[in-house]
């Protein structure tokens, strides 16, 4: 997939969480849902804050500010497929973790509309881009700038299917 069709992808997944985000009522937007976990707004304050966080490593790699170190085989996997695999529970790591907090909706359409922002912004620098030049992942290791664009989409996606768990729970 090019480059310009993950960055297509993103933002008509990232229009699902706006679409979604206007049905939630505020209440329920902030309120922990019957199966557990994440509120709502948890899951917007994680995903947008995280991605936020993606760009920022894409534009390091990007810059040439990376190394060259190996992508693991099973991560290069994750990315062509465009899924994380199967898992009941993935387990945030925990400096992500500590960053959740409940938000209003307001905050979160304004985190949604910054992630946008900073994306469309640092998107060119990925035509410059060397493929050896790598920033860390917390979880799937060493991802060049194609590779971080990538990843914020697939996790974008798996975030969208948490938020359909919770809607199924109410």
């Amino acid at each position: 997939m090019t480059a310009a069709k993950v960055k297509a992808s993103i933002h008509q997944v990232v229009d699902a969480y706006k679409s979604k985000l206007l049905r939630y009522p505020e209440d329920i937007f902030q309120t922990t849902p019957p199966i557990s976990g994440w509120s709502y707004s948890e899951v917007y304050s994680h995903i947008f804050d995280s991605s936020l966080l993606s760009i920022i490593a894409f534009a390091h790699a990007a810059n040439g500010k990376g190394e060259n170190k190996p992508t693991h085989f099973m991560v290069k996997l994750i990315l062509l497929l465009g899924a994380l695999p199967p898992a009941k529970k993935y387990k945030v790591p925990k400096r992500l973790a500590e960053r959740v907090k409940k938000i209003s909706k307001t905050e979160a359409l304004d985190f949604i509309l910054e992630f946008e922002k900073t994306l469309d912004d640092n998107y060119p620098l990925l035509a410059h881009a060397k493929a050896n030049s790598k920033t860390k992942h917390p979880r799937l290791g060493y991802l060049n700038a194609k590779q971080w664009l990538r990843f914020i989409e697939i996790h974008l996606k798996h975030h969208l299917k948490q938020l359909e768990r919770i809607e199924k729970s109410f």
